[in-house]
């Protein structure tokens, strides 16, 4: 097989261009992966976003907002079980990134707060969503819409004691 330079040339730019993968996105010394969300019901008014932090530098950074066309707004939330009751809080102040840590946002966890969807959130999708971080600055994430009950990307259909279909029910108690 003969190849010429430009096909030699084509080749190392399609190489070098393809990132580590699809997913992964890059802002200063984080790097964010697995960008997910739930689609929703029609008429639902709330989502919620899942992914993961690295920090790869030797200082820490605080996610400490988001933003996007999709919600109203959007903020960081952790939900915990305390003597047996689910509890969801707002972390008010954000939440760190330690140096050389990773930090996972999912169901039951950590997780992005979407209030005020403007529409719902279909299977297969991809909803853009804007991260603000103390150092790293604002950075652009896009969410791939799973199924309604899906527990990781790509992950199965089964509701967990993470769906935040059940979050109405646990603001009004």
């Amino acid at each position: 097989m003969k190849l010429t330079l430009a096909g030699l040339a084509a080749i190392f730019v399609l190489v070098l261009a393809a990132p580590a993968s699809a997913e992964d996105v890059k802002a200063g010394d984080l790097v964010i992966t697995q960008a997910w969300t739930r689609a929703t019901p029609s008429g639902a008014k709330i989502g919620g976003g899942y992914l993961t932090i690295e920090n790869k530098g030797t200082v820490p950074d605080r996610l400490v907002g988001g933003s996007g066309d999709v919600a109203g707004k959007i903020e960081i939330h952790e939900m915990s079980m305390n003597n047996g009751v689910m509890k969801m809080r707002p972390l008010d102040k954000g939440l760190t990134i330690e140096p050389g840590k990773t930090v996972k946002l999912a169901p039951g966890g950590y997780h992005l707060m979407m209030f005020d969807l403007k529409n719902p959130l279909k299977q297969g999708d991809k909803v853009p969503v804007t991260l603000e971080f103390e150092r790293a600055g604002k950075v652009t994430v896009s969410l791939d819409v799973q199924a309604v009950g899906a527990q990781a990307p790509g992950g199965d259909d089964h509701s967990g004691h993470g769906d935040h279909s059940s979050h109405m029910d646990m603001k009004k108690m």
